[in-house]
């Protein structure tokens, strides 16, 4: 990885110094024939990690951290909302559980669940839309 990264940044470094612009991706890619993801990979290897108290705007005193940029998309309604589906999930029997879990998490077909279970695709069909119907009543 470390060699894939050396080669690259001295054909950006020639392709730099034969043209008046930066080198793209695909040009350093192309230059030392490797895949551009390849290119990618290497660069971003060796490339120093930053700190979450790195600044990255400073004016008149207000400093803007690296740690300031990065946010969390989860509010206190989505936390509510997590627990409130956990809280009705428990509620729920196993073999209720087990064909939510098949088929939401796991990705089953109504019939693959059926199968699995030993019971018909038609009552899997009951049971899940029962089990769904408690959860939205209890959230």
């Amino acid at each position: 990885m470390r060699d894939l990264a050396y080669k690259a940044m001295q054909a950006k470094e020639k392709l730099t110094n034969e043209g008046s612009s930066e080198p793209t991706i695909e040009e350093i890619a192309n230059e030392i024939n490797a895949k551009r993801q390849d290119v990618v990979i290497a660069l971003e290897a060796i490339s120093d990690p930053v700190s979450l108290y790195d600044p990255v705007f400073s004016e008149s005193g207000d400093t803007v951290y690296v740690m300031d940029q990065v946010g969390d998309k989860n509010n206190d309604i989505n936390w509510l909302n997590e627990i409130a589906l956990k809280d009705a999930i428990i509620n729920l029997g196993q073999r209720e559980k087990k064909i939510l879990n098949l088929r939401f998490f796991q990705g089953k077909t109504q019939v693959e669940v059926a199968n699995e279970i030993g019971i018909s695709q038609a009552q899997v069909s009951r049971l899940e839309k029962g089990a769904l119907n408690k959860i939205k009543g209890q959230i």
